[in-house]
């Protein structure tokens, strides 16, 4: 689907200076939603808001479907009366990179709380909780081909102290009916505590989105292509899954060897099982992606060249080497999600090894691809990522989660031969390297252009969001609280002026029939 000559900024909600330790859908939100609309930005693109699971990455979730829990604001929370305000006296403040042990210790036995009280008491909390009991039922109905299976999953983590599901008893692992017979017989208060918390994260969400609405901001989400092995999908789904009879995976995902690692990537999900959820018409992919939908605006597709073909590696290999590519059904499966769904708002995230087959496979459906800028100044066969290269179905980045900022790019990454071409490409020595970069993706004809935050605020290596080979210390970064200057939305503001990416209509080129007739008004052009 193309898009209108737009611009946005990429901020994870967990990188918002929220109080609690950890950005949410409090105050500050609001805040970074009004400092987008006097930039004169047009989208808001965040991470997966999926719960998370070892290692705090939302590419690593528990689920496609549930919200992530600590992104619900407890300032929220007390002031629909769920729970009283100085409970809140001792939760890690607003500044600081996220300590997520310290967040989970704090805030999930609060939210907990909360949700208790909303269920013991919403009948005497007065109208407005009356009135939110009555949409938390209608919420229930509504999502219940996965709610009621990720309010059984978390309970049994935390029964069985966040073990991964195929390590819990057979008889749970399996799903055997009387299992969780018994489950919801002795903990349905516990279920209906998770119920609660999903519902109280949509309605903080969709009251953002709102919001932000009401500011011309949308929001872009993304969609990993796999999930997690340990994760509700695969313990509700597990027939859609490549998995032995003991449900251990058959083969896993990764991508091959390359020139930056000889072993290449070993990333461990499990792979689908593609033809049995094609003989079900993709049921699975259409719940998932109806679901992104009612989150999200546009969705950004995590490793696109998966839906054409995907690296299959042995579970058994500790590395990638012995993996093989194994094609996929995407374009059977985008046909259907089209059907199903209508128009398909999706960017292509179509970075790594990409073929012929793959560009094939976006451009059939309509989908934008991705450039990033920083990985366009090595040799000449770096230069699709170089404006001149662009056509308009194209959204541009100077970097994303998984670079470098693009100060620390410069001052850390990148070579002399890199800093050379920028320079001549660039001429960066009236406003820097950084404001460079961003004024040349905005020049571009990229019908989108994306900007990480720490970019606009012109943060080094110590903002960078994730590190893809690091295990650790990831995913922490926030901006401290009074960073959002007005020069800073001025700045780009101005910008987004110069390049079309406002909203300015010429009057000149308005047909004065429109308002009274579009019809008529298109029929006469």
């Amino acid at each position: 689907m193309p898009f209108d000559r737009s611009s946005g900024l990429l901020l994870h909600i967990t990188s918002l200076p929220s109080y609690g330790g950890i950005g949410d859908f409090g105050p500050a939100a609001y805040q970074f939603a009004d400092f987008l609309a006097a930039a004169k930005q047009k989208y808001w693109q965040v991470l997966p808001l999926s719960p998370v699971g070892y290692g705090n990455s939302p590419y690593a979730a528990l689920s496609a479907f549930a919200g992530n829990p600590l992104l619900i604001s407890l300032e929220r929370l007390a002031e629909w009366g769920w729970i009283a305000g100085d409970h809140l006296a001792n939760l890690p403040g607003k500044t600081g990179n996220v300590r997520f042990d310290e967040v989970y210790d704090t805030k999930l036995p609060l939210l907990h709380r909360a949700a208790e009280n909303f269920l013991a008491n919403h009948d005497s909390l007065g109208a407005h909780a009356a009135a939110q009991w009555q949409r938390f039922e209608d919420y229930c109905k509504a999502n219940s081909s996965w709610l009621n299976d990720w309010a059984f999953y978390n309970v049994l983590r935390t029964k069985y102290k966040t073990g991964a599901w195929y390590a819990w008893p057979q008889d749970l692992a399996r799903r055997q009916p009387e299992a969780l017979a018994q489950v919801r017989e002795e903990q349905g208060r516990e279920l209906a505590i998770e119920q609660i918390i999903q519902f109280a994260f949509d309605e903080q969400w969709k009251d953002l989105r709102a919001y932000s609405l009401e500011r011309g901001i949308r929001f872009i989400g993304d969609v990993a292509i796999f999930v997690s092995y340990d994760s509700a999908d695969v313990w509700t789904h597990s027939g859609a899954f490549e998995l032995n009879d003991d449900l251990t995976p058959v083969r896993v995902s990764g991508v091959p060897p390359d020139y930056f690692s000889w072993k290449g990537q070993r990333w461990g999900n499990p792979l689908y099982r593609w033809d049995a959820l094609e003989s079900q018409g993709f049921d699975w992919w259409v719940s998932r992606i109806q679901r992104a939908k009612e989150l999200y605006d546009v969705i950004r597709l995590d490793h696109f060249r998966g839906f054409e073909a995907y690296w299959a590696i042995p579970s058994e290999d500790d590395t990638a080497v012995n993996g093989k590519w194994v094609k996929a059904p995407g374009a059977a499966l985008f046909a259907r999600l089209r059907e199903a769904l209508g128009e398909l708002p999706f960017i292509a995230e179509d970075l790594g090894v990409i073929t012929e087959e793959v560009d094939a496979l976006r451009e059939a459906f309509g989908m934008p691809g991705m450039r990033i800028l920083q990985f366009g100044f090595g040799d000449r066969g770096s230069h699709n990522y170089l404006p001149h290269r662009y056509v308009p179905n194209t959204v541009v980045y100077t970097g994303t989660h998984d670079n470098d900022t693009t100060r620390g790019w410069w001052e850390h990454g990148a070579s002399a031969e890199e800093k050379a071409s920028l320079r001549t490409y660039l001429h960066p020595d009236v406003d820097g390297v950084v404001w460079a970069m961003i004024r040349a993706a905005a020049t571009s004809v990229a019908d989108m252009c994306l900007f990480p935050l720490q970019d606009i605020l012109e943060l080094g290596s110590e903002a960078r969001m994730n590190t893809p080979s690091q295990p650790e210390n990831n995913w922490g970064w926030r901006y401290q609280e009074g960073a959002l200057r007005p020069e800073f939305a001025a700045q780009l503001a101005a910008l987004m002026e110069m390049t079309d990416r406002d909203d300015y209509r010429d009057p000149q080129k308005e047909d004065p029939r429109e308002e009274a007739d579009p019809a008529l008004a298109a029929q006469a052009r």
